[in-house]
């Protein structure tokens, strides 16, 4: 839970500081996932109430996985269920919702204040389908005061990754000390995990709806990702790592480099943290000749095509995409802005320092293919990737496996 105290409710209200039209009797009901502080949400909508008299915002929160949302919500939408009015979704949902007309359209919201990225991860043939709740993004975590005792700078290639990995954990001699974590299991990160050498490499899975798959780009990518687990740098098991796996491992002090979403910032600065004031962060290193490259995350608000108060849904997202709001959740909730001003203001970076260093790599941070199908392409890659790691498939194989199926999706 998040130690420092509350501040700028009144940025809250500053938005709602002139009359809002109330809704007699209107009860919203929004869904949160409840690893992004549904208790710092509640002071926002606290504050919505007081000021929109007639309105009671209700929280729905559940799954601490994007795949058990999904599936929870997939449930709900499928049913056409008119209890929810909000959604909040993962990045890689707003296509998906959109094609099976599960969220209302917001093509009239002028999306030109936020994080460009955003705007196309939430554009599907040419509507805006979901409004930015906040942004994320994967970052390289490490352990400063390991590099600074070894004279080892950040690296920025996944070589120089491996050669301090392979420095430091011999030096320290300690068993139990990893050289890298990633998340190799069969989950929705896993993606991620092959995407970012990939990328790297200066290929697209997809553009435009088209396949644009690059088959030697994808057995580089495989081969070094298994590359890690043969040369030690990454545990033998690594193919039954999730991200919170990571974020634990790390913040108990047994990785030197981790690879994880924004989240791990506030849990490796906590009371139960090993690694206090020795952590830093860096945009995720390139492969050879390559370009560095970030898997964009972040949330997204969507309002069900279900709701039966559609106007006073929309309100109610206007409010939580707004600026203030976005602040707000960086002070107290450490979630990136959705907007790039925030990562300079000063309250933000004396709540959270290093969102300073936060904006270059969310910027630059590349979406996963937005798509429909997206469901089945996401299957494909990780239960593949999950299988090269595990050793059994090879990186050709594997390659030739997502190759073929994405061939079949993405007709």
């Amino acid at each position: 839970m998040i130690s420092r105290p509350l501040i700028g409710l009144a940025l809250c209200a500053s938005i709602l500081g002139s009359a809002v039209p109330a809704f007699a009797d209107t009860k919203l009901k929004i869904f949160v996932s409840s690893q992004h502080h549904p208790d710092v949400w509640r002071k926002v909508f606290d504050q919505y109430e007081a000021k929109t008299p007639g309105v009671k915002v209700t929280i729905e929160a559940g799954g601490n996985t994007s795949e058990a949302q999904a599936q929870y919500l997939n449930t709900v939408m499928s049913a056409k269920d008119t209890n929810l009015d909000v959604l909040m979704l993962d990045v890689i949902r707003p296509a998906q919702y959109a094609k099976a007309g599960w969220t209302s359209d917001f093509s009239d919201k002028d999306m030109s204040k936020f994080l460009p990225t955003y705007t196309e991860a939430n554009t599907v043939d040419g509507k805006v389908v979901a409004i930015p709740a906040f942004a994320d993004a994967m970052f390289l975590y490490y352990r400063k005061d390991l590099l600074d005792k070894y004279g080892i700078q950040p690296p920025k290639t996944w070589d120089e990754l491996t050669a301090a990995a392979k420095k430091i954990t011999q030096g320290e001699g300690r068993p139990d000390l990893q050289g890298l974590s990633f998340q190799g299991k069969a989950i929705e990160g896993a993606v991620c995990t092959f995407l970012l050498p990939y990328w790297s490499q200066g290929k697209t899975l997809v553009e435009n709806g088209k396949l644009t798959f690059d088959h030697d780009a994808a057995v580089k990518s495989l081969a070094l990702w298994k590359s890690f687990v043969d040369d030690g740098v990454a545990k033998k098991n690594i193919s039954e790592v999730a991200t919170d796996d990571t974020r634990k491992e790390f913040q108990a002090g047994n990785v030197v480099f981790a690879i994880n979403w924004s989240y791990g910032w506030s849990s490796f600065q906590g009371k139960d943290s090993a690694v206090v004031g020795k952590v830093d962060v860096a945009t995720l290193p390139s492969v050879t000749g390559g370009e560095q490259a970030s898997c964009l995350g972040g949330w997204e608000f969507g309002v069900s095509a279900y709701s039966t108060h559609q106007e006073e849904a929309r309100k109610l997202v206007e409010f939580l995409s707004s600026p203030e709001v976005s602040k707000f959740m960086a002070v107290n909730g450490a979630l990136l802005p959705t907007y790039a001003d925030l990562y300079k203001d000063a309250d933000v970076t004396k709540a959270a320092p290093w969102f300073a260093r936060a904006l270059p790599v969310v910027e630059t941070a590349k979406a996963r293919p937005v798509t429909p199908r997206y469901n089945e392409v996401s299957e494909t890659i990780r239960t593949t990737i999950n299988a090269v790691l595990a050793g059994v498939s090879t990186p050709e194989e594997g390659a030739s496996q997502i190759e073929a199926r994405l061939k079949r999706i993405l007709r």
